[in-house]
């Protein structure tokens, strides 16, 4: 049963391979040997500034290869080293290819969870309008707890509960609280710390969002890493399904099943575009869908950025904040496309794509308080347009339309 290294000094802590702190990065053991299993299997240890955690499980689901080259367990004088070991082995790989019973939490915890009352709500009344933040909190089914921290449920594609993430942001500023005892938490761990009835209760997580698939079956599918993320671009690009993956090692194959037929664009924080790269790779060798990266925020981020984990929603609220048209979408934005298969329910939706693609709008002919013509957006979104100028720019930027 792998394990986290338990601490034992200065050696015991390592460099984070995701923000690349020293000293923050716990090992996970084998059980078998008590030796790292990779060393990029751990948890950072600055749960609000990185948040990196890629398990043992997650791990051999993306590297299958690795788990049946794991080390025996170790003999020991009172028990027979070859029967003792084969016999436990045996037993770890019918566990491994057994049905897994995923754990799942009653939808009453999210409806007694519901509100507006969080610090990360309240960030978002800087920004955008009543109706935008009434709208994103119900489709996301976002809840709060006393602390005003804010929930982010994980609801997957058939309306079940999977886990809720639990996190405290400042009202001002709207980044995560730092050293702070119970900024990030999960409603699992609670219920498990508090219930006995979920003392075994076996967690396999979704995409955030991951429901609005069922909800909205046409739209296409923009994924990034942070759930604040996923909120943020949703209210300012709703035509599309905002998906987070909940860090870096979120976008997987095992999750990605629930994205066959459909048409997918990675938004990857500063700093991780070429490692969110090879996992599309190995999405599209899996999985029947049409899926691109953007280099956007990789392209426009600084070092100083990426060293902070600069991301799209920084993008955005930056742009709101100084109220300046963005530069021309192609100086900004570059979607990488490789072929596979078209699903031919959506081919008249990729024609289209590829024309606004290749058509992309000059922000720079238009007037701050004017929208081009040619493409006419609905009243809310027009409101939004007049307020902030940079709006329009931003969505340009992205050569993306309103359906």
């Amino acid at each position: 049963m792998p394990y986290l290294q338990p601490y034992k000094g200065a050696s015991t802590r390592h460099v984070c391979p995701s923000c690349k702190t020293k000293q923050t990065f716990t090992l996970y053991l084998d059980g078998n040997t008590d030796q790292p299993i990779h060393p990029t299997v751990g948890k950072c240890n600055r749960e609000i500034k990185c948040g990196y955690h890629y398990t043992p499980r997650q791990f051999f689901i993306d590297y299958p290869e690795k788990n049946n080259n794991q080390s025996k367990k170790r003999p020991t004088k009172s028990q027979p080293s070859i029967s003792r070991t084969s016999n436990k082995y045996s037993r770890d790989e019918k566990q491994s290819t057994a049905p897994v019973n995923i754990g799942f939490i009653p939808y009453k915890y999210v409806k007694q969870s519901a509100s507006y009352n969080s610090h990360f709500v309240r960030f978002l009344c800087d920004y955008f309008p009543k109706e935008k933040i009434q709208n994103v909190v119900e489709d996301y089914a976002l809840g709060a707890t006393k602390k005003k921290g804010v929930i982010f449920w994980q609801i997957d594609i058939n309306g079940k509960i999977r886990t809720g993430k639990i996190m405290q942001y400042n009202p001002r500023t709207g980044k995560r609280i730092k050293n702070r005892s119970g900024a990030i938490n999960w409603v699992h761990n609670k219920l498990k710390y508090n219930n006995p009835d979920y003392a075994n209760f076996n967690l396999c997580q979704c995409y955030f969002g991951e429901h609005l698939l069922r909800l909205n079956p046409d739209k296409p599918v923009a994924i990034v890493e942070a759930e604040k993320t996923a909120i943020i671009t949703s209210m300012i690009i709703p035509q599309y399904n905002w998906l987070a993956t909940g860090n870096l090692n979120g976008l997987n194959i095992e999750k990605s099943r629930v994205l066959e037929n459909r048409d997918i664009v990675l938004y990857p924080d500063a700093g991780c575009y070429e490692k969110w790269r090879k996992k599309m790779q190995q999405i599209k060798n899996e999985i029947f869908c049409h899926i691109t990266i953007s280099n956007l925020i990789e392209i426009h981020a600084t070092l100083k950025q990426k060293e902070a984990g600069y991301d799209l929603a920084d993008y955005i609220i930056e742009q709101l904040k100084s109220k300046k048209h963005l530069p021309h979408p192609t100086a900004q934005l570059s979607i990488q496309t490789q072929s596979t298969p078209q699903p031919n329910h959506q081919q008249n939706q990729q024609t289209q794509t590829k024309q606004n693609r290749s058509n992309p709008i000059n922000t720079n002919q238009c007037k701050p308080d004017q929208s081009p013509q040619q493409h006419p957006f609905s009243p809310s979104l027009q409101n939004m347009i007049s307020k902030n100028p940079a709006l329009l720019s931003l969505i340009n930027n992205l050569q993306l339309v309103e359906s």
